[in-house]
């Protein structure tokens, strides 16, 4: 007798993307049976965090703590909302705009200290997303100071379906885009870096030109995602981009785990999308969210992902001991 076991045959990497695509069938149907529009709107805010988490993630992978990530997407949210309703931009335009203004702030304050490593680039960027924060209270003539900016011009109305199937398509561009980008050069040169800059170096690899362009690649999409929210939910205030929300995007990543392109998502469903959709246990959300950290923290130092690639590891290897063993 043959033991077979197709998800971890040679066809693995036929396997891998028909599995995406058809997680992408199930998801473009999935509005077709669910009538509740509070459920598409927990999937739609799924979208936007999986989008800044992952981007947030790009960052990391190149060795560096970005703790204004969170700011970024606010930058992104708050020049294409004031585009749009102060000048009567389009969103269309004001959606892009907002993200090269993020993209652009990320290449300035990237460039003088992108050879700041580990703590001290940490609390580089903690005062820079402190200093966001400030500035949007201190011009609270264009930005709504603390009360935050309301009537922001929406995209698609207020029927929520559009903006699934926007979101949808979006998340799914950048994700691609992103897990291209990881798996190419730059980001073999980010990985790099990250576990040697000194080995890195000595092999012809531009540390501080690398981390830029991380730092570029990672506010254009916190930018993007920004952006897109504020039209979503037509109104922005400054406690979304607060350092406890880039806080709550790396306890994302570290759940699902760091090593993975998929970890931020898993991160993201385990800690955001199942606690909103318990709303009926709302008072023990909280206890919940946090046993899921504790327990991954102490027992999963991979993330989840890192838990599933053992198993199927272990599933490998137990095949092959059984092929071994059945083998004349």
């Amino acid at each position: 007798m043959k033991w077979k076991l197709p998800y971890l045959s040679n066809k693995g990497k036929i396997a891998k993307p028909s599995i995406w695509v058809a997680i992408l069938i199930i998801l473009a149907v999935l509005p077709l049976f669910i009538k509740s529009p509070y459920l598409i709107h927990i999937i739609n805010m799924t979208f936007i965090y999986i989008l800044v988490t992952v981007s947030f993630r790009t960052i990391l992978t190149s060795g560096q703590l970005p703790l204004a990530h969170a700011g970024f997407m606010g930058i992104g949210a708050y020049v294409s909302a004031i585009a749009a309703k102060t000048f009567g931009v389009s969103p269309w335009l004001s959606i892009p705009l907002g993200a090269l203004v993020a993209m652009g702030v990320g290449i300035l304050i990237g460039y003088p200290f992108a050879r700041l490593r580990a703590v001290y680039y940490a609390m580089i960027s903690l005062f820079f997303g402190m200093l966001i924060i400030s500035g949007v209270k201190a011009f609270a003539k264009w930005t709504g100071g603390a009360a935050g900016l309301t009537g922001i011009p929406p995209l698609f109305g207020f029927n929520k379906v559009p903006y699934y199937y926007f979101f949808l398509g979006l998340t799914a561009v950048s994700l691609l885009i992103l897990y291209r980008l990881e798996s190419s050069r730059p980001g073999l040169n980010w990985k790099a870096i990250a576990q040697s800059y000194m080995v890195a170096a000595s092999v012809g690899i531009n540390e501080a030109r690398y981390r830029i362009i991380a730092s570029a690649i990672g506010c254009l999409f916190a930018g993007i995602a920004g952006a897109t929210y504020a039209h979503y939910s037509t109104v922005v205030g400054p406690t979304s981009f607060s350092f406890m929300a880039t806080i709550m995007l790396l306890i994302y990543v570290v759940v699902g785990g760091v090593g993975n392109f998929t970890g931020p998502i898993i991160g993201i469903f385990l800690l955001m999308t199942v606690p909103e959709l318990l709303r009926g246990f709302r008072e023990y959300v909280p206890y919940i969210s946090a046993a899921i950290v504790l327990i991954v923290v102490f027992l999963m130092p991979k993330g989840v992902t890192g838990l599933v690639k053992s198993f199927l590891s272990w599933l490998a290897e137990l095949w092959k001991s059984r092929r071994t063993n059945d083998a004349p």
